[in-house]
């Protein structure tokens, strides 16, 4: 006989691995976000919470962090942006 796969004990191993590779998130975030294409996830079996979580830690892991500088040159990059489409709208670029 085959052994079942434990998917409860899945989402806790994957609950534990999002909190240690993301401390500053809580576990409700973790969870909401997670579920948040779900609606009412009453009746969400253990195999589908599992897919859920990793999906969502699949995301987590490919988004990289942004450095503040970085956002704040964009900023400032957006504001000029009418200046330089005119310039080189003019040829002076």
């Amino acid at each position: 006989m085959t052994k079942k796969p434990r998917y409860y004990n899945q989402v806790l191993k994957l609950l534990q691995q999002l909190q240690s590779s993301y401390p500053h998130y809580n576990m409700g975030r973790h969870l909401s976000t997670a579920l948040a294409d779900y609606g009412d996830f009453w009746g969400i079996s253990d195999k589908e919470l599992l897919f859920a979580l990793s999906k969502y830690k699949s995301q987590l892991d490919m988004d990289f962090p942004h450095v503040e500088e970085d956002i704040d040159n964009i900023i400032k990059e957006a504001q000029d942006l009418d200046t330089i489409l005119k310039e080189e709208d003019n040829g002076d670029y």
